[in-house]
């Protein structure tokens, strides 16, 4: 189980678990990076204080549970809307213009060579060279629901539950690179190796399940090229317990999840009792938390052991459920990615990540994007249905975007036309978790192209969903190299208070 030795730990902290953080109470002090400081650099006491924290109050690690991990948050900032995260994140970009954002002008003026005016303030194509002409979209738009929302056709089930989401058109980041820009939607940054807003999460609240990571990861879709690194979900400069834990399809969802053959549950709890003895003394030499992390991962593991087969085995769930999601059991889906998302957040796991690969279409979209939405419409519509009915979905926040939208122009001519990456202007939404429910915000100009109207950029976005959670943006930070590093960096930033029911 070595493999694991990174999905959980301690720190050196000792707080107040999630479970148990005090309401809101109007004012909270700010993080302090030199008490945090000191409670990791003690070697003896506050170590042995942390670790007796995460393992049971005996001190014996052959009991079978750990205590809920702890946050670093004594108290929530605001009052909480939300307890947990679902973030669909559709890899590549999906089409804002042919999927929530119609605009009648393009398609009007459809094979134009676009004008100028549109290229000021306008980062290179990413692809594209060249003057490039307008490609409007071939899809019908329609209202929806009571409130109105437009959708495109290509996602008729997500407009059955239209009434739930709060449509966000005036989304913008700041880069059109892929890799950059799924770090800016994760991590605030377009650096490479900071935290993830799941891992963010994880330190400030900590987990409400003892026997799982606080982050996990799904993944599905078609294998683009578009790689998933490891960084989308890491932890950065936060502690190792703290990265989000990609579950795999298949029997077996974690590596090595199994013990080996001839290996009995209670032999490999011997050998785990004899591995943290060892890392203790360890620990106490060299003063490492990392260490602390190591041992608190095997155990996480062990646990794992037991509490993972049963979790995702969807064969217990109701035909009736099987099929309002489109979900198969026996073949990996992202219509089954949404269903253990259901469970995982039921059973307490604070953000579940779901990468959903294809959507980078350079070329043709039209077949492309129906193929994308035709996996992912009914089962979004699902979740958010399911969500309700659980009793889940007023405290679970629903995310849906990708790292940017794509251009109003043609990449490629004729019927084979696709779209380039485009920063200026996308669509994401949100559902749940203290949304208005059934709102439209933001506008784009004619040709969806540029922002006109109530900018969200990426930062903005990330302060609203932190606030839902109960946190202030600005006073949730750790001291690194002599900074105070936060999720939404020094800039400025606003919680789109528009947004919040």
């Amino acid at each position: 189980m070595t493999h694991l030795k990174s999905i959980a730990g301690c720190g050196g902290k000792v707080s107040r678990s999630a479970g148990s953080l005090p309401a809101y109470s109007g004012e909270s002090p700010e993080i302090s990076g030199a008490r945090r400081s000191f409670l990791q650099q003690s070697t003896m006491g506050f170590g042995s204080m942390a670790l007796a924290s995460l393992l049971q109050s005996d001190g014996n690690a052959s009991d079978t549970g750990l205590q809920q991990s702890h946050g670093a948050l004594d108290q929530f900032h605001v009052a909480p809307r939300a307890k947990r995260v679902i973030f669909l994140f559709m890899a590549g970009g999906p089409s804002h213009v042919d999927l929530f954002d119609p605009k009648p002008k393009l398609n009007e003026l459809d094979g134009k060579e676009i004008p100028p005016r549109l290229l000021k303030d306008h980062q290179q194509f990413a692809l594209i060279r060249g003057t490039p002409s307008l490609k409007g979209s071939p899809y019908r738009f329609a209202p929806r629901g009571d409130s109105g929302t437009v959708i495109s056709e290509l996602m008729p089930h997500l407009a059955t539950v239209a009434d739930e989401l709060a449509v966000i058109r005036s989304m913008k980041t700041d880069t059109n690179v892929h890799d950059p820009g799924v770090n800016m939607l994760n991590c605030g940054t377009q650096l490479f190796g900071r935290p993830t807003l799941g891992a963010w999460l994880s330190y400030g609240l900590g987990s409400d399940n003892q026997d799982l990571p606080a982050y996990i990861v799904l993944t599905s879709g078609a294998n683009d090229g578009q790689p998933l690194l490891q960084s989308f979900w890491g932890n950065g400069f936060l502690d190792s317990r703290h990265q989000g834990v990609p579950f795999l399809s298949g029997a077996q969802p974690v590596l090595h999840l199994a013990n080996p053959a001839g290996v009995t549950t209670a032999r490999r709890r011997e050998q785990l009792d004899l591995i943290r003895w060892m890392n203790e003394r360890q620990h106490d030499a060299l003063g490492d938390p990392e260490i602390l992390s190591r041992v608190a991962a095997y155990e996480m593991a062990f646990r794992m052991q037991a509490s993972v087969p049963e979790l995702t085995d969807l064969k217990s769930e109701s035909k009736e459920t099987l099929t309002l999601y489109g979900a198969d059991p026996a073949k990996p889906s992202f219509a089954n990615n949404c269903l253990l998302a259901r469970r995982l957040v039921e059973d307490g796991i604070r953000f579940v990540q779901l990468y959903d690969r294809g959507w980078d279409s350079h070329t043709n979209i039209e077949h492309e994007h129906k193929r994308q939405c035709g996996a992912a419409d009914r089962p979004i519509a699902a979740l958010l249905t399911d969500l309700k009915q659980h009793g889940l979905l007023e405290d679970t926040l629903v995310i849906w975007g990708g790292e940017f939208g794509r251009t109003p122009v043609a990449q490629v001519s004729g019927k084979t036309y696709g779209r380039d990456h485009h920063p200026h202007a996308f669509t994401m939404w949100l559902a749940g978790g203290g949304v208005k429910r059934g709102v439209t915000y933001g506008q784009t100009d004619e040709f969806g192209y540029h922002v006109t109207e109530n900018a969200v950029h990426v930062r903005d976005l990330h302060a609203t969903i932190l606030h839902l959670l109960g946190i202030d943006h600005r006073r949730l930070s750790v001291a690194v190299q002599g900074l105070d590093m936060r999720l939404t960096g020094v800039e400025d930033a606003r919680v789109v208070r528009e947004l919040l029911a």
